[in-house]
């Protein structure tokens, strides 16, 4: 499952394939979803190393997206926070918390994808109404 954010970790794309394939070869799919999503107003995405290479950064530039990779420094020693990084892993983290998305159990990629996007609508729906009663 690829998956796309906003600096907030708000949902923008999420893009399911099969767990054997490549992060990079998904690249044209996910730009062109992140793109429709923001109109066209992508500019640079941060991403792991899954997304290096000539291929995955000629994708991205179709779509007018420049690539930065994000990597481990070179010596770390414990838990290095990486830059960035710990935004999509935040909402990793608030999906985890529906039951039904904490393991893959989905048989249709389909099925999967829009559990995801439940999930972030509720999440966002939630945050509304918390922002909403503070300022009644």
């Amino acid at each position: 499952m690829h998956v796309a954010v906003d600096t907030l970790g708000h949902l923008l794309a999420l893009h399911v394939t099969p767990a054997d394939e490549q992060d990079r070869a998904q690249m044209t799919e996910l730009a062109q979803a992140v793109q429709q999503a923001t109109q066209q107003n992508v500019e640079l995405a941060y991403v792991d190393a899954g997304y290096t290479g000539e291929r995955a950064r000629q994708d991205a530039q179709a779509q007018g997206i420049h690539l930065e990779v994000v990597k481990l420094p070179q010596v770390r020693k414990g838990f290095v926070l990486l830059p960035r990084r710990w935004v999509v892993e935040r909402s990793f983290g608030w999906v985890a918390r529906f039951r039904r998305l904490a393991r893959d159990y989905e048989r249709l990629p389909q099925t999967l994808a829009g559990l995801h996007f439940l999930a972030f609508a509720i999440l966002l729906l939630s945050r509304f109404v918390n922002l909403m009663s503070q300022c009644a």
